[in-house]
């Protein structure tokens, strides 16, 4: 019996709507792994904020085929609607925290309801639209077909283009790092100062784990560490650090490789700046925040051992923001440190200095006050 060739499934996500009476349909994009919408309305300059947010509620997605300007307006508008309830703050920390990232979700998702449409060089067709095509090519690489994006994820577009042009300011290394789209920015400066200040086992090799921007690979580099193997697991990671080492011209004391934490064999040194927080995060680009499980903290100081040279140190640099949110408790990290195999041979600590740090502005505040960031020098357990 002869079968019928069924047609190859589509390489990304389709979004289908009606429009003057025909059928349409895009590609859709989404950095935060959002589905294609079910219900697509048409929206222009004539439709109200308060009739928009209605929409957006009961879950339509708003086509917008009116002036860009007033659709980054009318985003503003939805905002502060959907903000007037403001922060609820629950019995406990871990509620306070549970209740926060509920509304997160909640407001990204009705803000996602804005969508605009992109043309397969990214640009944008709409009256007053500027050009963004480098920002999108910068995130989604070559287009090749017409798409459909959440203005709000267009803004991050540009805000990550901005941030890459100009750069971080690293006082430590005294030069700047310029973080691609998808990459953690090294904004909170205080955890570069821990590695620019704890006392090296050793010059001949390192090991950065999770590497993200480069920029402890490059603060190793510069103090002196004549090898530096760089891991990480994302390509936009990978591709960042290269960019960023030899903008700084330490490209030829570092080498990246793609790798779940560790490279092969040992070193006197292993860094890792693990996410500090033990929650799912709620789209690819949060992985740098949340850690499940705490996943990529446990593998870390599992495999440390076994990568250390003897007298080798692995430093881990972790905030204690989870602790006080009871995500971790300091018992919990202390046992898998003791079940790894390790000891803890000493401990820099700094208080944030970012402006969240002081904010009073949602249920966390009390938490963010409370909260310091350890460079924990760890090294292998002796026998009993």
């Amino acid at each position: 019996m002869t079968q019928t060739p069924q047609p190859a499934a589509p390489a990304h996500p389709i979004a289908h709507w009606q429009e003057d009476g025909a059928e349409r349909s895009a590609r859709w994009r989404s950095e935060a792994g959002l589905p294609p919408p079910k219900r697509i309305v048409i929206a222009d300059d004539s439709l109200s904020a308060d009739a928009a947010y209605k929409l957006a509620c009961e879950g339509g997605t708003l086509l917008w085929r009116g002036d860009y300007q007033n659709a980054r307006q009318l985003l503003q508008a939805l905002a502060r609607r959907v903000d007037r309830k403001g922060a609820k703050t629950g019995a406990t920390p871990l509620e306070s925290f549970h209740l926060h990232r509920q509304a997160q979700g909640r407001r990204a998702q009705i803000l996602s309801r804005l969508v605009l449409p992109l043309d397969a060089d990214y640009a944008i067709p709409l009256r007053r639209a500027p050009d963004l095509r480098q920002a999108c090519l910068e995130a989604y690489g070559e287009g090749g077909e017409a798409s459909l994006v959440s203005l709000r994820e267009l803004l991050g577009l540009i805000g990550a283009h901005e941030w890459r042009k100009k750069g971080v300011e690293v006082k430590a290394l005294a030069a700047r790092i310029h973080p691609h789209y998808g990459v953690f920015a090294p904004i909170r400066g205080e955890y570069v100062d821990l590695a620019a200040d704890a006392p090296l086992p050793g010059a001949e090799l390192a090991f950065d784990i999770g590497t993200g921007s480069g920029v402890l690979a490059a603060l190793l580099a510069k103090r002196g560490v004549a090898r530096v193997v760089a891991t990480d697991q994302d390509e936009r990671a990978l591709a960042c650090a290269a960019d960023n080492l030899q903008r700084l011209q330490l490209d030829s004391q570092v080498e990246l490789r793609r790798a779940n934490l560790f490279p092969e064999g040992r070193a006197q040194l292993a860094v890792c700046n693990p996410p500090w927080l033990p929650a799912k995060p709620s789209s690819a680009i949060e992985y740098a925040v949340y850690d499940p499980d705490s996943a990529m903290l446990r593998g870390y100081l599992d495999g440390l051992a076994a990568h250390l040279l003897p007298g080798g140190e692995g430093w881990l640099i972790l905030s204690d923001l989870a602790e006080h949110l009871g995500l971790r408790s300091r018992e919990q990290l202390l046992q898998w440190i003791d079940q790894a195999g390790l000891a803890v041979l000493g401990r820099l600590d700094v208080k944030p200095s970012h402006k969240k740090a002081v904010e009073q502005t949602d249920g966390l505040s009390a938490a963010r006050r409370a909260e310091i960031t350890s460079l924990w020098r760890l090294g292998i357990k002796a026998p009993a």
